[in-house]
């Protein structure tokens, strides 16, 4: 494989700190003596480096000359790479890798007030997945993916905005309860989410790949990188945003009601007061 094909056509520092940022910290973590086990390290790294890969190597480039490679770009950024960093649940390997003197540097109360309630604000059953499917049809609408393939800033504004937002959703829908106890709004409430988040990509996707007609001339405009049909270019994204974007739904449903079996399991081990104080 030649080296070019790992540059990046349009170098992000602020991507390649976070990238390598977070792998130095990861890996500090397990220097420091954490132990999340060789399933989740895996899933870890293959999270970070699929969301890197599709942003910052020479695939970036073919998303920009094919609409089924962007499609798979976002496939990465938005689905199965936030997927596989959540269920790493890397948080507390992450703060290990923290400077001693970070950790111990509390952050100040209005702070952790501001940042609570912002992340309560995106991230509840209600806001979660209209943001999740709503950008997804926001950026598919075809006058606004024309303007983004065609201006640089609004181009990374897209691709940022489907990595955070899968990045927030997939690590609420994993996320885990304290101390034993059902996380927030419980196992029930994500796996309705979960399901609810299913039909409307499917609705997306199906529209774009039946269509006779096409929908995103900007890559005629750009010039195709293969020699491909616009129709068949535009059939394959179509499929890529029906079926695999939809298959993670189903795969969250599972990791979900795994967590949910594990707390019950849990649950009914656990000794009872009463059976404590007698």
């Amino acid at each position: 494989m030649p080296i070019s094909w790992l540059l990046p056509p349009h170098f992000s520092p602020t991507a390649q700190i976070l990238f390598w940022g977070t792998l130095l910290l990861y890996w500090r973590g397990l220097r420091a003596g954490a132990r999340p086990g060789f399933g989740r390290a895996l899933s870890f790294v293959l999270g970070a480096v699929l969301m890197y890969v599709v942003a910052q190597t020479r695939f970036d480039y073919y998303s920009q000359y094919m609409f089924f490679m962007h499609r798979l770009q976002h496939l990465g950024l938005h689905h199965l790479g936030p997927f596989l960093l959540a269920l790493a649940q890397p948080q507390a390997v992450l703060a290990a890798g923290l400077p001693a003197a970070w950790r111990a540097r509390p952050l100040p109360a209005a702070l952790k007030r501001a940042g609570r309630w912002l992340y309560l604000a995106l991230q509840n059953p209600l806001v979660a997945p209209l943001l999740f499917v709503g950008l997804i049809a926001f950026w598919l609408t075809p006058s606004l993916h024309f303007d983004a393939m065609l201006n640089l800033n609004l181009y990374w504004l897209m691709n940022w905005s489907m990595a955070l937002d899968g990045l927030l959703f997939w690590f609420w829908a994993f996320e885990r309860g304290r101390n034993g106890a059902a996380p927030p709004f419980g196992y029930g409430v994500r796996l309705l989410v979960l399901v609810l988040i299913a039909p409307p990509q499917i609705v997306i996707g199906s529209r774009i790949a039946l269509s006779d007609q096409e929908l995103f001339d900007v890559y005629a405009v750009c010039g195709r990188a293969w020699p491909l049909s616009p129709i068949v270019d535009q059939q394959i994204g179509g499929l890529v945003t029906w079926i695999p974007a939809a298959m993670m739904s189903v795969l969250g449903m599972l990791v979900v009601l795994a967590g949910l079996l594990r707390h019950s399991r849990n649950a009914a081990t656990r000794p009872r007061y009463t059976e404590i104080v007698q």
